[in-house]
């Protein structure tokens, strides 16, 4: 398995994660609960960063 592959799928998968925990928030948006968007804004930038490092590493892989 090519360097990079491993911390991409997670990133996608963590990414995922937080892309639904931000629709349930947004769905039970009437009890002003202020913390789940944060927490799900949180977990999405921590997917997408594993993405991005994950494809650095893919692409200094090829070379």
């Amino acid at each position: 398995m090519r360097e990079g592959m491993i911390p991409t799928i997670l990133g996608t998968g963590v990414t995922a994660t937080g892309m639904a925990l931000k629709g349930i928030s947004m769905r039970n948006d009437e009890n002003n609960n202020n913390l789940m968007p944060m927490v799900a804004a949180g977990i999405i930038g921590f997917g997408l960063a594993h993405i991005v490092l994950g494809t650095i590493d893919l692409v200094e892989d090829r070379r």
